[in-house]
């Protein structure tokens, strides 16, 4: 923790990895969609028509985006091509954002039972000069900061 007083600077957004059970492919440019959401159930207790308690529901984690440069590698196009067979594989993952300098971890989190849920291929165009860029969505389970 830092001491009173001390200025704390937040973490910067473009330095982070994202790390997939089995999978090595790197280059991720974006990663969006980290998020909870808890359901919120209103009832009302017998004797207090005034008032309405509010209950927290079922949790329920948004879908994980990912980005990245289209490259030789297959890897993350054969692990949706898996799903489309109807062989969904669930991997567990983190996306870790580290310091300036690159050698400190400064923040992880952790997601469990993912799998692809969607693929977008790159918008090509003869007149551009940009990165390809192809789309990942990830469903899961779970997700922890740590």
């Amino acid at each position: 923790m830092p001491q009173t007083g001390q200025r704390v600077d937040p973490f910067r957004n473009f330095n982070f990895l994202v790390e997939l059970d089995g999978i090595a492919q790197a280059s991720f440019t974006e990663c969006s969609g980290l998020g909870t959401t808890t359901e919120v159930v209103e009832t009302r207790e017998g004797g207090d028509n005034t008032t309405v308690r509010k209950l927290p529901g079922k949790t329920s984690y948004s879908d994980i985006t990912l980005k990245y440069g289209v490259t030789p590698s297959k890897e993350l196009w054969a692990w949706r091509q898996r799903v489309v067979d109807g062989n969904v594989v669930r991997k567990n993952g983190s996306i870790v954002v580290f310091d300036l300098s690159n050698h400190t971890e400064v923040a992880r989190w952790n997601f469990v039972s993912a799998w692809p849920s969607k693929w977008e291929g790159a918008a090509l165009s003869a007149k551009g000069n940009d990165v390809a860029i192809d789309t990942l969505v990830l469903a899961h389970e779970g997700l922890t900061r740590v």
